[in-house]
């Protein structure tokens, strides 16, 4: 039988609404926005918010010099590795407030439930603060855990800048000491979950609390460049075109076929972003740069993808007498959870939500997450689950993002329980 813990619903409701205080502008415009970007002044105060929470607890506190920020509680065999949880607390422009905080704060909360249970870890029980899950400044998601997992090397973190044209260096002030501290070594860590909203719609529809997560699917990001050849709207003949949107149109379309065609839902491809240059209302447009993402959970069908995408181009590109030109950004693996992860949060599910053995069930199912998340770079480093709780409607990335302060209580009963499995093996 797992420890029973009680989650103080109230505080950790109040702690996440205080942490969205921290945003700019500030106060937000429309009192629901969160705005955080990593190593701004709002994200500095977050962090010492943070801290102070921490330090309340008891936990020890280390930062790593790309500002991943680990607390700890201690166990009784402190040589064994330790298990660990935790999330982000960044945000994109004009974002939700529970976007990785709840993972966060849920983390710290499960561990607060414990250590008032009089629970004792055998493995020390880490949380993990990582830095710039979001790819907002430096155009490039799960800085911190890349880096950690030695997914990103320090001299590929070194070329990186943010839209001021600040390197990586100057950005990180705050932090101090080489990146190449930054890297762990594989088994660092015994286990690693990470609590989360789901950003879809599935748990609510389904009236569930819990999603098991059983794999996580990863992007492959690319630059798009169309060039043509310009002109004037006027004078420039039809049959004498070589207009880069027209081509670029096409090839959106083409994208969206190539996913379709894969008849899996679980694959998806979007074109983000379509700057036209020279952006004139009688111009034919020269030049066009597209964004391109496409996920999978299964990685030789998303390379499929990338293969027709390409084929795709090179055929428009003959067609209509223009030049396109791919530049990979990355191409992260999916990764699968570790089956003890996922037997260890189903038994949580399956325990009475009181000390009454007639209470019932913690309704759930298993799911992939579509998303991609730090779990999936820690998953280099050790074995790695996820739970979900219900995002109200699906939606996450706006200001109207949000899940019940009785859910988060859930997953985070759910995440405690869970920590709890992990720490004693």
């Amino acid at each position: 039988m797992l420890p029973h813990v009680h989650i103080d619903e109230a505080r950790l409701h109040q702690e996440l609404t205080h942490l969205a205080t921290f945003t700019a502008p500030n106060p937000p415009t429309d009192h629901t926005a969160v705005t955080r970007i990593v190593f701004t002044p709002e994200d500095i105060a977050a962090r010492t918010y943070l801290k102070q929470l921490a330090q309340s607890a008891n936990l020890e506190i280390r930062e790593d010099p790309i500002g991943n920020t680990f607390y700890r509680w201690q166990g009784t065999h402190p040589d064994l590795p330790p298990v660990a949880t935790g999330s982000h607390i960044d945000a994109i422009p004009n974002a939700g407030m529970y976007d990785g905080t709840v993972g966060v704060l849920g983390g710290l909360e499960a561990i607060r439930a414990l250590q008032t249970q009089g629970f004792q870890p055998k493995r020390s029980i880490d949380l993990i603060l990582f830095t710039s899950e979001e790819p907002t400044r430096f155009g490039i998601g799960c800085l911190g855990s890349r880096m950690l997992s030695g997914s990103l090397t320090p001299q590929q973190a070194n070329q990186l800048t943010d839209p001021e044209g600040n390197t990586l260096d100057q950005a990180r002030t705050p932090f101090t000491g080489s990146l190449d501290q930054v890297a762990l070594q594989p088994g660092t860590y015994a286990a690693f979950i990470e609590l989360h909203i789901e950003q879809g719609p599935d748990l609510e529809r389904k009236h569930l609390d819990i999603g098991i997560v059983t794999g996580i699917a990863a992007p492959a990001s690319a630059t798009i460049t169309i060039e043509g050849q310009g002109g004037h709207a006027g004078a420039l003949l039809m049959p004498l075109r070589h207009d880069a949107l027209t081509a670029a149109a096409e090839l959106i379309l083409a994208i969206e076929s190539a996913a379709l065609a894969t008849q899996a839902e679980d694959t998806v491809a979007t074109v983000g972003i379509c700057t036209v240059f020279p952006g004139a209302v009688n111009s034919v447009p020269s030049r066009v740069q597209l964004s391109l993402d496409v996920r999978d959970i299964d990685l030789p069908r998303r390379d499929h993808v990338l293969t027709a995408i390409a084929s795709a181009a090179q055929a428009i590109a003959t067609k209509r007498g223009v030049t396109i030109t791919t530049q990979t950004l990355n191409a992260d693996a999916p990764t699968l959870c570790a089956p003890e992860i996922i037997q260890a949060i189903h038994t949580a599910c399956r325990q009475p939500t009181t000390t009454s053995p007639n209470d019932p069930l913690t309704p759930y199912q298993l799911m992939p997450s579509r998303a991609y998340h730090d779990s999936l770079f820690m998953a280099r480093i050790c074995p790695v689950g996820m739970i979900f709780i219900p995002s109200r409607a699906g939606i996450s990335h706006r200001p109207d993002e949000y899940s019940t302060p009785t859910q988060i209580a859930t997953g985070t009963r759910i995440l405690a329980q869970t920590l709890a499995t992990l720490s004693l093996q």
